[in-house]
């Protein structure tokens, strides 16, 4: 199973709504497929069998949350058709094409390493536990495309919190499902597998960083890193969003710089971005 912990792993330009209904954003875009502790990419050829309206169940219960951005939400059809994950397939409309094989129940997180409370839970237990809001941030892929996206979900800080990390924890190591029966990516070489992401403590506990469990107040869908994924929403350059022509600039941490430059004080963010 996945390890959580290691102490030693160094709405000015909405999309319009007619257009509504990757491998990661990490750091430096926003978002990497996350299935709880199990990281999964997630990420322009829209294939005809992808889905257009929302299939998915609505989710109960869920909060506006206190982050928000009023640009344009990208349309559902695009979040779901246009993805990086490679586990899924290495072309854009891949995952989506291949999402059915993966099983997200029965599912579990295990929860390891330099923790009090190390613990293997339920999906469903563990979603029990946190109140479900909503956050509409901007992602911005390392391959310069971007969206925005309403997601669903809660921040990993309190999650952090409860396992309770010694001292000696000093980054969050998140690793894919490795399942290639379920997978077919993982048949391949295209990466090596099961795929492994991080984060500092101080990143993982920001108020920005959340594990979504759902976009558009709609469960998650397969091809967009059910049936939970990491959320991580500031970047840097120039971008294409997803339903636009022309490239645009990217702000200071994708908008986000009031809230967590000061993560990076005294870094040479030209080399370490």
């Amino acid at each position: 199973m996945p390890r959580l912990w290691r102490s030693n792993v160094p709405s000015s330009e909405i999309t319009p709504e007619g257009l509504y209904v990757r491998r990661r954003d990490f750091l430096a875009g926003g978002a990497a497929a996350a299935t709880g502790v199990t990281l999964a990419l997630a990420g322009c050829k829209p294939k005809p069998a992808a889905p257009i309206a929302p299939t998915e169940p609505a989710l109960p219960g869920v909060k506006p949350g206190p982050f928000a951005t009023n640009e344009a939400q990208t349309s559902y059809k695009d979040i779901t058709t246009y993805n990086n994950f490679y586990e899924l397939g290495t072309d854009k409309s891949d995952p989506a094409a291949n999402a059915q094989s993966l099983k997200t129940r029965p599912w579990t997180v295990a929860f390891e390493g330099e923790i009090a409370k190390p613990q293997v839970i339920d999906i469903d237990a563990l979603l029990g536990r946190f109140a479900l809001e909503e956050r509409i941030y901007r992602l911005r892929c390392v391959e310069a495309w971007s969206m925005v996206i309403p997601w669903v979900g809660f921040p990993l800080g309190p999650l952090i919190q409860q396992l309770q990390p010694t001292s000696r924890a000093k980054y969050l190591a998140f690793t894919t499902k490795l399942a290639p029966d379920e997978l077919p990516g993982q048949r391949t070489g295209a990466l090596d597998w099961p795929y492994v992401e991080g984060l500092r403590i101080d990143e993982a506990m920001h108020p920005l960083t959340i594990l979504a469990v759902g976009l558009y107040g709609r469960v998650l869908p397969n091809q967009d890193g059910a049936p939970i994924r990491l959320v991580v929403p500031w970047s840097q350059a120039t971008e294409r969003r997803i339903g636009e022509l022309r490239r645009r600039q990217t702000l200071a941490f994708n908008g986000y710089g009031k809230e967590v430059a000061s993560l990076y004080a005294g870094m040479d963010l030209r080399k370490s971005f």
